[in-house]
């Protein structure tokens, strides 16, 4: 059955079918051979797109403009408005949707993004929130499907740290719905919200996938993919010294890496890292509780198994697909 998307809003990937995420990863990967090739894009074309930001980015922003530049489309960056101060969220998407054919919103809230899709008439896509980050795992399934040898529902992928933040959540959901084996290994009070891993799970007996969660490192054995993200997540900078105590162990290490029994295991992460003491934050760790390496040691970022820089372009690609998809002609 053909896909048809137009209209949709991408809030977080339970709302998609297999099918649906599959032909998402297909457009983007037929995007950026369109990019490398010097194809100029018009799927865009006269369209409108802003993007709300709450919290600070690189990649999202970056990647939302450039996609939506490359395929003829007007972007309006605002951090500045008056939604939730002077306006209420339902007012702002109102107005927005008037101007605009689509929103994407980054920052705390995931009942924040839903508010605006629900009422402003046009797509609205989630740039990041607590719980959810849609557009980060779709260039991370386009990334594994560049560099590892097998269909996505024959991969082991496991991801290290913090895993009840919006990557293990994530993660997690693209993984079941493509019927691929996720093992989350992190300490216990970690682990995700048991009602998410509960739905996951009995979404997984009918795609074949295979979720797991352990706090035993020995859990990569047969990886085809080890992820992490960093410690602390944004708002969360208070409980860094806990974190230490409860995340050193699940540093990614080479020893970690050879623990796959895997040569061709790649390393990912969605980016920032803390994996040298090249950041005013990194320093600042570093002099308060003389952690230099954080949750990835800078030998496994910077090894050629580490595929981190084509999984942040791919932000790119994969934020294409789902704009064309939504909101293109």
């Amino acid at each position: 059955m053909p896909v048809n998307l137009k209209g949709r809003s991408l809030l977080t990937l339970k709302d998609f079918t297999p099918d649906e995420i599959r032909y998402l990863l297909n457009l983007a990967a037929d995007l950026k051979a369109k990019k490398r090739a010097g194809i100029k894009g018009d799927l865009l074309e006269g369209k409108n797109i802003v993007l709300l930001f709450e919290k600070t980015s690189t990649r999202t922003r970056c990647a939302f403009e450039v996609a939506a530049f490359d395929e003829g489309a007007n972007v309006t960056f605002l951090s500045n408005s008056q939604m939730g101060k002077k306006e209420s969220l339902e007012d702002t998407a109102k107005v927005l949707g008037r101007f605009y054919d689509g929103i994407e919103f980054r920052g705390f809230k995931q009942e924040t993004v839903e508010l605006l899709a629900k009422h402003a008439g046009v797509p609205v896509w989630n740039g990041l929130t607590d719980l959810y980050h849609p557009t980060q795992v779709l260039a991370d399934c386009l990334t594994i499907m560049e560099h590892v040898a097998k269909p996505l529902n024959k991969v082991k992928l496991v991801y290290v740290g913090d895993a009840r933040n919006n990557m293990g959540n994530s993660l997690m959901i693209i993984s079941a719905k493509l019927g691929m084996h996720f093992v989350g290994i992190a300490p216990k009070s970690l682990f995700p919200e048991e009602g998410l891993v509960k739905e996951m799970k009995k979404l997984a007996k009918t795609t074949g996938a295979k979720i797991e969660f352990s706090e035993d490192i020995a859990s990569v054995k047969g990886a085809d993919a080890i992820y992490t993200d960093v410690w602390v997540s944004m708002g969360e900078e208070d409980q860094f010294e806990e974190r230490i105590k409860l995340l050193t162990p699940y540093r990614v290490t080479m020893d970690m890496m050879k623990k796959t029994g895997n040569p061709d295991c790649i390393f990912l992460h969605c980016l920032p890292s803390f994996h040298d003491l090249e950041t005013s934050v990194g320093r600042e760790i570093y002099e308060k509780y003389g952690v230099a390496e954080q949750e990835v040691t800078d030998e496994v970022f910077r090894c050629e198994r580490s595929k981190v820089f084509d999984e942040a372009e791919n932000r790119m690609h994969t934020i294409k697909a789902v704009m064309v998809a939504t909101a293109g002609r």
